[in-house]
């Protein structure tokens, strides 16, 4: 299983960034998707998941950090076993190297595992 993150960039404070995720290989089912954070010196935090449950009618259920609560918008992308994350409002505190993770079942197993992305680089300017 291989993610393939995009859509870091520099932008100014309040402004909007867009990043995607796109997980590809041997998938029966992704159960977790989304992005976790990395600013300098501090460990890696979560930003915000989007989870499905084990029924074909189970709702997405999203789940964020308090601290980008309002402010960012995780989806299931209308392409197969993609996510994307929607910043608005960004703060320089917004700052880090964004991770995309992913907890997947592989064909032919039963139990989730955990994948990483290479992370991508966001950085916001006062």
């Amino acid at each position: 299983v291989q993610l393939q993150a995009s859509g870091g960039g520099l932008v100014q404070a309040g402004g909007s960034l867009r990043l995607s995720c796109a997980a590809s290989g041997r998938i029966l089912k992704i159960k977790e998707f989304g992005w976790y954070r990395q600013a300098p010196g501090m460990p890696r935090d979560l930003v915000a998941t989007i989870s499905r449950g084990d029924w074909p009618n189970d709702a997405d259920s999203p789940n964020y950090a308090d601290s980008i609560k309002g402010r960012f918008t995780v989806s299931r992308g209308d392409a197969k076993n993609t996510v994307h994350l929607q910043m608005t409002g960004l703060r320089p505190e917004d700052t880090a190297v964004y991770y995309c993770f992913a907890n997947v079942v592989p064909l032919g197993r039963s139990t989730a595992q955990p994948y990483w992305g290479q992370g991508t680089l966001v950085t916001v300017s006062s």
